[in-house]
């Protein structure tokens, strides 16, 4: 071998060398780890974003998440706005609300993924209350972080109810629909699949229970949004851009592949039953993901004309200090192309 040859096959020697740690460590270091909080606890419905995370989406996008559990939407934008956690799935609703009363530490949404309001109030359907009239002078338990909770001002103002004769209480998650079956409270807070399916857990009959729906009265407000703080959204605009671009990857899988999305939250939590945290899953798309606009806006968008009247709603019924602007609560500027999101889920 000449001495240039071996000078050369040195050379690449400590260049493969020099480069095998190297090559290790700086995908690692470029790593931007994110604490995500979830609605809920682990279920069905939040597949895309475990999809997303086992197909590497994130990864690609120089992401590692970490994905929390959590107790309830509406106690979500607080989360992200005291720095708990750097991105939130919650309430667009409750953002609205921290976003007149605190507008210098209210996060913003930035993909909103429940299109449709499924806020109710569940009673029993051989009970007394069989119109949102009846629930004067009744006791309605929830979760205290309840979106649908939270909203009951705005519903009691629309719905021309006495929201001070109702009293209220309440409960652990769990305990929400047994109380509700053996009489403890005369109606319970929630969105209508987490009742629906927690029930069917619990092996109560779905014809057991009666839904008294906001959206029936005329409350067409979006609900559960992808949201991040200000600081972020303008500090590391990439790092929000990479994240829905992977998580919309995510759903898009999702909605091709049902079963493997949420095979994807059970490696999380395999106590779930799969059979019925399907069920959700298409009860969910099907309820609160799928309103009409998507098929020109796409999911993840929203129409701002109605957002504008969602805020309204609600700054009148719960009299709060000042109307937040859309773009308080909302930008779309991260979102994928209209073109990448889902224009359709069936």
């Amino acid at each position: 071998m000449t001495f240039s040859a071996r000078s050369l096959m040195i050379a690449a020697t400590a260049a493969i060398a020099l480069s095998g740690p190297l090559a290790a460590v700086t995908p690692a270091a470029a790593q931007t780890k994110l604490k995500v909080v979830l609605n809920w606890k682990y279920q069905g419905p939040q597949g895309m974003f475990f999809l997303a995370d086992d197909r590497g989406y994130f990864k690609a996008e120089g992401i590692e998440v970490q994905l929390d559990q959590g107790n309830g939407s509406g106690g979500v934008p607080a989360l992200v706005a005291n720095g708990t956690y750097d991105v939130g799935f919650g309430d667009l609703n409750a953002l609205i609300e921290l976003a007149a009363r605190k507008p210098e530490d209210a996060p913003v949404a930035v993909y909103v993924m429940y299109n449709q309001p499924p806020f109710t109030i569940a009673v029993k359907a051989d009970g007394p209350i069989k119109t949102a009239k009846d629930l004067e002078g009744k006791s309605i338990g929830g979760p205290a972080n309840d979106g649908a909770l939270k909203l009951f001002p705005a519903f009691c103002k629309i719905a021309k109810i006495d929201c001070t004769t109702v009293k209220l209480s309440n409960m652990q998650p769990n305990l929400r629909e047994n109380m509700l079956m053996q009489g403890q409270v005369d109606g319970v807070f929630g969105y209508v699949n987490t009742i629906r399916f927690s029930a069917k857990l619990a092996k109560i009959d779905e014809k057991q229970i009666r839904y008294i729906k906001y959206s029936d009265f005329g409350m067409d407000l979006y609900s559960n949004a992808i949201i991040v703080s200000k600081k972020m959204a303008k500090e590391k605009p990439e790092v929000v851009k990479g994240f829905l671009r992977a998580l919309n990857k995510g759903m898009q899988d999702s909605i091709k592949d049902p079963t493997a999305s949420v095979a994807s939250v059970a490696k999380r939590e395999p106590l779930i039953k799969l059979d019925i945290e399907r069920e959700r899953f298409d009860a969910t798309f099907a309820d609160e993901m799928n309103h009409p606009e998507i098929k020109k806006i796409g999911l993840g968008s929203i129409d701002e004309a109605r957002l504008k009247k969602s805020i309204d709603i609600l700054v009148d019924a719960n009299k709060l200090p000042r109307v937040p602007a859309v773009g308080e609560v909302w930008n779309g500027s991260f979102l994928p192309p209209v073109a990448e999101l889902p224009t359709k889920l069936f």
